[in-house]
């Protein structure tokens, strides 16, 4: 670790538990390393193309690497998939662990471990990589579910860089009662709201309850046709951004052919800023994923149809 430059900034994933652990704990190995704290930036996923200003030193976890940030001075610690070779950059990368247990092996290093950080980071592990047959998978996605309530930087005001803070909060109990009530509502509401964006792809609208939850239900519901399944997010200013899920590995090479990427069967995008609307975004998807002549008129027809049934 001792060739590792000291960062101006660490840049992290905004969106979820793995991007807000692995950030916080490369803030921890900075402070070991070099005695500062060193500010952590949450961006959205693919952000380079926007980034205003590249600092000539930085550290960057759980966001995937790209040409763009292939910077001598820069180290990237992610596990998505990908088929850039870095050239001038430090990336560490391993597809089978989260972000946040390769950060925390570089933090073992200098010796920055614990029990309750071993803990965070294996409940972590088992939320991001969504290892649903684990039998802490539950209460992992309570603690997932934590950042996706309160998102990143209210919980990072919350408790700061002090990580072990997390571990058994009492925001828990609450995590779980949305768990256990919300959940099977909102699954419900999404299996009546399922658009078709081709004839092998279908948006989930969605209201209340884990997203994440109820779209690996509806994928191992041998009654949904779809092989992946689309949800989308937009803040008040921001773009409307795209997830993507499947079973056998098609949504990675969906979110390609959008701009995204992630992995084979947990992928994403951020949609043109043209595309304002939910709506808007069904009706894109369905042009650049099965652009068939007469096929826009079509869209258009269905999905106002669904936006007026759903309510929206």
């Amino acid at each position: 670790m001792s060739e590792l430059p000291q960062p101006e900034i660490i840049f992290t994933h905004e969106g979820d538990l793995d991007g807000f652990v692995a950030g916080c704990l490369l803030q921890r190995l900075a402070e070991l390393k070099f005695g500062l704290s060193i500010k952590v930036e949450p961006l959205s996923a693919n952000p380079w193309p926007g980034l205003k200003r590249f600092p000539k030193q930085a550290w960057v976890s759980d966001l995937s690497f790209d040409p763009k940030i292939d910077r001598s001075g820069w180290m990237i610690v992610d596990h998505h998939t990908t088929e850039s070779t870095p050239r001038s950059a430090n990336l560490i990368h391993n597809v089978s662990h989260s972000a946040s247990k390769l950060c925390y092996q570089l933090l073992l290093k200098e010796g920055g471990g614990n029990d309750r950080l071993n803990r965070l980071v294996e409940l972590t592990d088992i939320a991001d990589l969504y290892l649903s047959d684990h039998p802490e998978f539950d209460v992992a996605s309570d603690y997932a579910r934590l950042v996706k309530t309160y998102h990143f930087r209210s919980l990072y005001r919350l408790i700061g860089s002090d990580l072990e803070r997390l571990v058994d909060h009492p925001l828990l109990a609450l995590m779980k009662q949305k768990r256990l009530v919300e959940d099977p509502i909102g699954l419900e509401w999404s299996r009546q709201n399922i658009h078709e964006v081709t004839d092998r792809v279908g948006y989930v609208a969605t209201s209340i309850g884990d997203t994440n939850y109820i779209v690996h239900q509806l994928l191992n519901d041998p009654e949904q046709k779809y092989e992946a399944l689309i949800t989308f997010f937009k803040k008040p200013s921001g773009p409307v951004t795209a997830s993507i899920r499947s079973q056998n590995g098609e949504a990675l090479g969906l979110a390609k052919k959008l701009q995204g990427g992630g992995h084979p069967n947990a992928a994403g995008t951020t949609l043109p800023r043209s595309v304002t609307t939910f709506e808007g975004a069904v009706a894109y998807l369905g042009q650049v994923l099965a652009p068939v002549k007469g096929r826009e008129t079509e869209k258009a027809t269905g999905t106002e149809a669904l936006f007026e049934s759903a309510g929206f």
